[in-house]
């Protein structure tokens, strides 16, 4: 537009809009004085910013009408896009609430927040990892989550849980087989280290609560999601991927819940682990481990 505008008076209209091939109906269009949308609808922003004011909690169904019966013709359409266009959207916005202290000290810290990276040979019972699955079932139709707790050492499930949803009240219920697990053989968590990600659940009061004032066990979190998380991810990939099949047809919450409790039994008391010198975890467990109470019902306290 601006180079014909600086010839069109040396080379006429029509040679210099066929040299950079403008169409002549755009040359006209483009020529028409237009006036931008903030500045046609300007005279909308104080009355829609009173309504706002008294009301904030109005979308623009509600506005709309009072616009109307003091007088100002606008539509649907006009009024939504001006709450965009005029930012006026931002004065019904619901602040953000401030992240809770224990997110805050997990986004200021740099490092150090994993405990256990440098245990390089944890013993027995002493640094437990979880996390959340996803455990699809009925034919793919639904979904789980499985949160189970493992000990590093002797590669044992000492509790776990699974509900229709992944919360704390879940969280808390694995932790709550767990500490009687090891209740039973004469063992608590304090000063046991229990490691997984930054997942809300896990950085909220009542988990943290539970985890080091109640069992007194240290927490460590994992600084790089997954990646920090290895053991979990492997045990929940192999746990998946050979009992997937008998979770995918599970037809409800509670048949897969007793497929979990089954499979789960069968991992401590008789999947051998090559990890283990090709022992259950139980049997390593027997042989290799000295606990403080005799263990007499293993199943029991496995599943």
């Amino acid at each position: 537009m601006k180079l014909v505008e600086k010839h069109k008076n040396n080379y006429g209209l029509n040679t210099c809009l066929a040299a950079i091939e403008l169409p002549k109906s755009t040359w006209y269009y483009q020529k028409k004085e237009k006036v931008s949308y903030e500045k046609k609808y300007s005279h909308l922003r104080e009355p829609i910013m009173r309504v706002v004011r008294e009301h904030s909690g109005y979308g623009y169904r509600r506005i709309l009408p009072d616009l109307q019966e003091n007088g100002y013709r606008v539509g649907e359409f006009v009024l939504r896009r001006s709450l965009n266009r005029l930012n006026l959207g931002l004065l019904r916005s619901v602040s953000k609430p401030k992240p809770s202290l224990p997110r805050s000290y997990l986004k200021d810290s740099s490092n150090g927040l994993n405990l256990v990276k440098d245990i390089k040979d944890p013993v027995p019972f002493q640094v437990f990892y979880t996390d959340f699955t996803e455990i699809p079932y009925a034919h793919g139709r639904k979904k789980g989550y499985l949160m189970p707790i493992l000990d590093h050492n002797t590669k044992w499930v000492a509790g776990w849980a699974l509900g229709e949803h992944k919360n704390t009240s879940l969280a808390l219920e694995a932790l709550n087989m767990t500490h009687e697990n090891l209740e039973q053989i004469g063992i608590d968590l304090e000063d046991r280290f229990l490691h997984h990600d930054q997942d809300p659940v896990y950085t909220g009061y009542r988990w943290l609560q539970a985890v080091l004032i109640k069992e007194k066990a240290r927490i460590s979190f994992s600084e790089n999601g997954a990646r920090g998380n290895t053991y979990m991810e492997s045990f929940n990939g192999h746990f998946k991927g050979e009992n997937g099949s008998l979770f995918y047809d599970a037809r409800n919450i509670w048949e897969l819940r007793r497929i979990i409790d089954t499979q789960i039994n069968y991992y401590n008391m008789r999947r051998r682990h090559s990890a283990l010198g090709y022992l259950a975890p139980w049997s390593y467990i027997n042989r290799e481990v000295s606990l403080p109470e005799p263990v007499v019902d293993l199943a029991q306290i496995s599943s």
